[in-house]
């Protein structure tokens, strides 16, 4: 079979949405031009071959990081059910237990994808995996603050891949118009986790007692278990790159990486990341600014991930189960909205206005949670809108940046460096909310919407910097032409490319 694929930059829609008159006559050539130069095995079609990638990459994913996710935020659940209380938790030691998860988790970000490049995902995410799993079970037996504060490190440590492993992941399987409906299915499962956590927290506290346990110890034990079980089948099944994926054919292994390269260039797959290649990342201003648009609502996102709970119980005195209940729909319109708004940013091929109305719906919420200080109802209403608007903006942003990244060296670096940078945010978040606040946290809403705020500067940022560098690559063509291992190496810095506004 005969392959031909061109780079980027002669395919209109790398070359951005400059106007939507435009926009559909691109779209047109440009999937002549597809048809033309990449031919799909005639054992298949494009689209049965990219649901067989779906059911393949997606789902396994999902799972993994909802159970990752779950297991990080259920310590909020166990909190409602007592775990302060049994650990003498007084003070902001319960804060503080929140904080260490994040110092690992931030620091060895970068060092993990690299890692996840050399013994191949199935392998490396499974085995932290497993990590985690077995801490969240020990966590059910911690009889201290030294021993919370421990295995909250330790928890860190084995999920710090999991996140921005898989983004990366993900963003070399799918052309850059295919990625948000995947980036924000896959990110999602932090709403379907926090909405499946209420629900097995509700059901696991009644189990408050058993074998002389507190229901907040069952929550850990049978949490962490599920996760250890899943990670055994998950080594089988969690996909590799698709150079290495042993459920394709060669044949479609080829047809892959072709339409890939219509999109992204050259993945340099088999080149290995240096210190050197770390370094040159950073050169550019637009990677720094990528950190900044995901920390200014890692803020708001863990703030209510966190704190919902806790923010609802004191609402209207809420017994513990009914407590987990209330805090179950605000997570479950968020999926909804947030899937509407990807699928609508996939067919207009556009990011950055959406991005921008999914942070001002964000904003809206905490408006709504700082004013309204005695009705019930506009105060739920706020929660649901602080959920949909944060966790709609944040999938949009990494799948923006993510896929505006070329190459694997730069987007496992760049995808690491935007996830653990962002995660800073995390330590600010559980200071944000202290229990001397309660019940209205004015400090902890009007921190949120500070950082919030600063997420939108930064997307306004990186966008205008994306769309001066398409202008200028447009308007200073290169007088010769590129080597396949110059673009490799230069990646979303070659002139050829062209970002995706």
């Amino acid at each position: 079979m005969q392959v031909e694929a061109k780079h980027p930059s002669e395919t209109p829609q790398n070359k951005g949405e400059l106007s939507s008159d435009t926009r559909s006559s691109e779209q047109d050539l440009e999937q002549r031009q597809y048809d033309a130069d990449v031919q799909c095995p005639p054992s298949t079609t494009d689209r049965r071959l990219m649901t067989k990638i779906d059911f393949h990459v997606v789902p396994f994913l999902c799972i993994m990081y909802l159970l990752a996710f779950l297991d990080r935020v259920n310590i909020a659940n166990a909190n409602v059910f007592g775990l302060s209380e049994e650990l003498e938790l007084t003070g902001t030691l319960y804060n503080n237990a929140l904080v260490v998860f994040f110092v690992p988790y931030i620091l060895l970000e970068i060092p993990s994808n690299i890692l996840l490049k050399k013994f191949k995902p199935h392998v490396w995410l499974s085995v932290n995996m497993f990590g985690f799993g077995l801490i969240t079970l020990i966590q059910g037996f911690v009889t201290s603050y030294g021993g919370l504060v421990t295995t909250r490190f330790f928890l860190g440590v084995f999920e710090t891949g999991m996140f921005p492993g898989a983004f990366y992941l993900i963003g070399m399987w799918y052309r850059r118009h295919e990625a948000q409906k995947r980036f924000s299915f896959f990110f999602n499962s932090t709403t379907l986790a926090g909405a499946f956590g209420g629900l097995l927290a509700a059901a696991i506290g009644k189990m408050h007692g058993v074998r002389g346990y507190q229901g907040w110890r069952w929550i850990f034990i049978l949490e962490g278990l599920l996760t250890v079980v899943v990670s055994f089948f998950f080594y089988f099944w969690l996909p590799d790159f698709p150079e290495d994926a042993k459920w394709l054919s060669p044949e479609e292994k080829t047809y892959v990486a072709a339409r890939l390269r219509l999109d992204q260039g050259s993945s340099g797959h088999a080149r290995k990341t240096t210190l050197r290649d770390v370094g040159t990342v950073f050169k550019d201003y637009k990677v720094i600014v990528g950190g900044f648009m995901y920390f200014g609502l890692i803020v708001p996102a863990y703030g209510y991930a966190y704190f919902a709970p806790g923010i609802i119980q004191g609402y209207g005195g809420y017994s513990a189960i009914e407590t987990q209940l209330h805090s179950v729909p605000p997570w479950a319109v968020a999926f909804v909205f947030s899937m509407a708004v990807a699928v609508v940013s996939d067919r207009l091929r556009h990011r950055f206005a959406l991005a921008v109305f999914a942070i001002c719906v964000a904003i809206a919420g905490f408006g709504i949670l700082i004013s309204v200080t005695e009705s019930i109802a506009p105060r739920f209403a706020g929660l649901y809108l602080v959920a949909s608007g944060a966790y709609t903006a944040m999938p949009i942003i990494v799948c923006w940046f993510n896929m505006n990244l070329g190459g694997h060296y730069r987007r496992a670096v760049g995808s690491a460096w935007q996830v653990s940078f962002g995660n800073i945010g995390g330590i600010i978040a559980v200071f944000a909310f202290l229990k001397t606040d309660a019940p209205r946290f004015i400090t902890g809403y009007s921190i949120c919407i500070s950082f919030t705020v600063l997420s939108m500067i930064s997307c306004c940022v990186y966008g205008v910097g994306c769309w001066v560098a398409n202008r200028n690559r447009d308007k200073n063509p290169i007088d010769r032409e590129l080597t396949e291992e110059e673009k490799m190496d230069l990646g979303d810095m070659s002139p050829e490319y062209r970002y995706l506004l």
